[in-house]
Order: C-alpha cells, then sequence, then structure tokens
C-alpha cells in the first residue's frame, strides 16, 4: 500500500523533467525519466528515487494519510509512462523529432493529470482493464 499524496508529488517532478525535455530537447534527461519509470515498474513505485524525496522531505511534514492505494495500479501506470519514454528515444534514435516531441507530451500530459487533479490515468487503464477481465502485468 502507497501514500498517493507521494504518486502526486512524483508525478509533479516528471511533469518538470518532461517539460524540460520538450523545452530544451535534452534526450539525456528523457533517458534519465525513463530510467525513474524503470524502477517503479520492477520494484514498485515506492522504490523510485521521487518516492525517496517524497519520504524524506515531504512525508515527514504532513499527517498521517486519510487513505492508501494498492502499488499495483499505480506500477502499471509507470510502465505505461517507461512505454512513451521508450518511444520516444527509439524516434530520436531513428532521427524523427516529431515521434520524440509526441511521445514526450502524451507521458507529460499523464502526469499533469496525476500532479495537477489526482487522476493517474494510467491508474484508471489498469482498473478498466482488470473489470474487463483482462489480465494485467502486475510485475510483483
Amino acid at each position: 500500500m502507497i501514500d498517493p499524496r507521494g504518486q502526486r508529488v512524483a508525478a509533479a517532478l516528471t511533469t518538470i523533467v518532461l517539460a524540460a525535455v520538450l523545452l530544451t530537447g535534452n534526450l539525456w534527461l528523457l533517458l534519465a525519466q525513463a530510467a525513474v519509470f524503470a524502477i517503479g515498474v520492477l520494484a514498485g513505485p515506492a522504490s523510485t528515487p521521487y518516492a525517496w524525496l517524497f519520504r524524506q522531505l515531504i512525508r515527514p511534514r504532513l499527517a498521517p494519510p486519510s487513505e492508501v492505494e494498492a502499488a499495483e495500479p499505480p506500477r502499471f501506470a509507470q510502465l505505461c509512462g517507461l512505454s512513451f519514454a521508450a518511444v520516444g528515444l527509439l524516434g530520436a534514435a531513428l532521427g524523427s523529432g516529431v515521434v520524440v516531441r509526441a511521445a514526450v507530451a502524451v507521458a507529460l500530459a499523464a502526469a499533469v493529470l496525476t500532479a495537477a487533479f489526482g487522476f493517474c490515468l494510467g491508474c484508471e487503464m489498469y482498473l478498466r482493464l482488470r473489470r474487463a477481465g483482462i489480465r494485467v502485468p502486475t510485475f510483483a
């Protein structure tokens, strides 16, 4: 179980990184964000550097969470983010700036939804797929 406030902080940091990628075209930043997504997929969202920052700097100043959530939906959301980052990096390798910008823009939009409104698009996709009886990878 994870604190959903940490997910919003992670999404805010992701928003900053992906916006910087769009503004600067810096593929090293995209690669770093892809690594953060990969950690979230393989080890869980609570294991990312962004989660560590939340636990060390922000969580101690907050009251206990009023609710917690299962880690599987955010983990799937990390997989979605990793997929878009990978498409962006592949686009860069193939020399297609349009693919890079489009992939980063989609991931950025999803991060903004989570950071600003607490609506996790990847989490919602996970839940809808599960309700439809579709087996979703959990990586646990």
